[in-house]
């Protein structure tokens, strides 16, 4: 009788669980779905940038800048186990996308900004690896792409609506922000570190 008791308490316990997990991803779902029109924007600016950086020659002192940053970030992870590079790759982008997500609520511009500068870079960068290696090796980018852009556009919509709705009023405001919140955990983390994953082997296996 007492064993048959524990079973259905750790059966409940589980189910309680269960209909939690489910109930959680269907508000994130849901939030997402809102926020749509916001993720559509970013998406937009993002890849009309990255048509900007690589079909348009860059003024030289744009070309000299990235090219600076590019291998700043290089020199950075010179030497890294995977283990390290995976873990870098995951809390820069983490980083990135909870500052894309949090200053959205300075009406919406960093968003925007990161959007341009990133789709930017993408391009850019894009281009010289073109150049180096032919098309080809752009497929290198394309499977950690699919869950870290993703990601961090989901992140960044979220941070226009913030921004938005802090110009109707400070309630929408907080509703907003916890439903983000429940996202960013929820969905874009898991993304970001299924990414890193990814990334950090190809780079580690391929160089």
């Amino acid at each position: 009788m007492k064993a048959h008791r524990k079973i259905s308490a750790r059966e409940s316990v589980r189910r309680r669980e269960k209909n939690f997990l489910a109930d959680n991803y269907l508000r994130c779902w849901n939030y997402i779905k809102e926020t749509k029109n916001f993720i559509f924007i970013v998406v937009g600016i993002f890849f009309i940038f990255a048509l900007i950086g690589f079909f348009v020659p860059a003024p030289s002192e744009v070309n000299d800048f990235l090219m600076k940053y590019v291998k700043q970030i290089v020199d950075q992870v010179s030497g890294f186990s995977p283990a390290e590079l995976i873990a870098f790759i995951f809390f820069n982008n983490a980083k990135s996308s909870l500052f894309g997500w949090i200053f959205g609520i300075l009406l919406g511009i960093f968003p925007v900004l990161f959007s341009i500068f990133n789709g930017y870079l993408l391009g850019f960068v894009s281009k010289i690896t073109v150049q180096a290696g032919g098309f080809f090796v752009l497929w290198k980018l394309l499977p950690h792409g699919i869950f870290e852009l993703p990601a961090v556009f989901i992140s960044l919509g979220m941070g226009m609506k913030l921004g938005i709705a802090l110009l109707k009023d400070k309630e929408e405001v907080k509703e907003n922000f916890l439903d983000a919140s429940r996202v960013f955990l929820s969905v874009v983390v898991p993304l970001l570190v299924i990414a890193a994953i990814i990334e950090g082997a190809l780079i580690s296996v391929l160089g």
